[in-house]
């Protein structure tokens, strides 16, 4: 058997285990117990941080507007499915919502569990990917002449005026204003947020190992080069930053779905430099980093650490020391080792079937020198 099926059948086996241990989860325990939400929260934040990797770690354009992207898929979201019986509560202070987006009922709850003639929840999402490509589409046209730190801060910049933006009154019929989107469906178990992240996930995968993925990688290591082999910079730079900012638009719809109320205020800055620093404890041009350091980082900074502000932690109660703020500081302590003893992240630059190559030549390599 050829390396490449051995590492095609190890991944299959990985991946069904990890589904089958997400539905005895669900299966077992309450839609709200932490490890449900983590659950659900982790497979958001790998979706996005596998986004912002491609665009970083790929294609080696920095840019931190990811939450201005998953702003937008979260407003599409929560827009197009909320019920219109229920639109009048939500949109109290503009008139009931006297803007409407509705299809036929026909067209209603399409996979989904849209009540009335709204949009459905997967349609709803895909909207609020391609609203977000179309903007970055939009913005990539000037931004993208920019390298390097000033493409970071443009890029931030954007994403910190559309925040203000969503907030505006003027756009309350839409928007809500600066209140609460609400009363959207929702999907309670974590099985659902699994496989949506994990097949956007096998997507950019597909991606970035077809013809266009060796040309962003070409572009990373070296522009002239790339150029030199015939390569359309300017083409294949928007056509990173289109398609990360689709996959981090279907997150932020789904980041919705996992908070339950949309307003624009979460999505600030702090939220990008999150997934950001997820993409460098992974490893930056890794997939699988991304998505082990979104799994490591909710759990220690969900559920871990969590008592570190409660006053107790592992059985010690030490109220004077463990108290509020605590668990950002440990968490930071840890943060710091980890980028000490692993340079290039948890996975550097590996993905997890190259750990099954690697064993194969260390074991060839033992019997060799026996």
């Amino acid at each position: 058997m050829t390396m490449k099926k051995k590492k095609s059948i190890f991944l299959v086996v990985v991946l069904a285990v990890l589904l089958a241990a997400c539905l005895t989860v669900d299966a077992l325990l309450p839609g709200y117990h932490i490890a449900v939400t983590v659950i659900k929260k982790a497979t958001v934040y790998a979706l996005v941080a596998v986004s912002m990797n491609l665009l970083n770690g790929f294609t080696g354009l920095f840019s931190l507007g990811q939450a201005g992207f998953m702003l937008l898929g979260a407003y599409a979201y929560g827009v197009l499915t909320i019920p219109v019986a229920k639109r009048a509560s939500v949109y109290q202070y503009f008139d009931g919502g006297s803007i409407q987006f509705s299809l036929p009922e026909s067209c209603a709850g399409i996979l989904g569990d849209a009540v009335g003639p709204t949009v459905g929840m997967l349609a709803a999402l895909l909207v609020g990917g391609v609203l977000a490509a179309l903007m970055a589409y939009l913005i990539g046209l000037p931004v993208l002449r920019l390298k390097s730190d000033y493409l970071a801060i443009a890029t931030l910049g954007f994403a910190e005026i559309l925040r203000a933006f969503f907030q505006w009154n003027a756009l309350g019929p839409i928007t809500n204003g600066s209140n609460l989107l609400k009363s959207y469906p929702t999907f309670t178990h974590a099985t659902p947020y699994v496989l949506l992240s994990g097949g956007m996930i096998a997507i950019i995968v597909l991606l970035i190992n077809s013809t266009y993925g060796r040309a962003f990688k070409a572009i990373r290591d070296d522009e002239v080069a790339a150029e030199a082999m015939g390569i359309n910079l300017a083409r294949h730079k928007r056509l990173a930053f289109v398609i990360s900012s689709f996959f981090a638009g279907i997150g932020g719809g789904m980041m919705a779905m996992y908070m339950g109320t949309i307003a624009a205020a979460p999505f600030k800055s702090a939220m990008t430099y999150e997934i950001l620093l997820i993409v460098v404890i992974g490893g930056i041009g890794s997939i699988t980093g991304s998505i082990l350091a979104s799994f490591l980082y909710i759990f220690s900074s969900e559920w871990l650490l969590r008592g570190l502000d409660s006053g107790t932690f592992l059985g010690i109660s030490a109220p004077s020391l463990f108290k509020n703020g605590f668990r950002m500081a440990a968490f930071s302590v840890i943060i710091m080792a980890i980028v000490l003893f692993f340079r290039k992240g948890i996975m550097g630059d590996r993905e997890l079937p190259d750990l099954l190559d690697r064993r194969g030549r260390k074991h060839k390599k033992e019997a060799a020198e026996k």
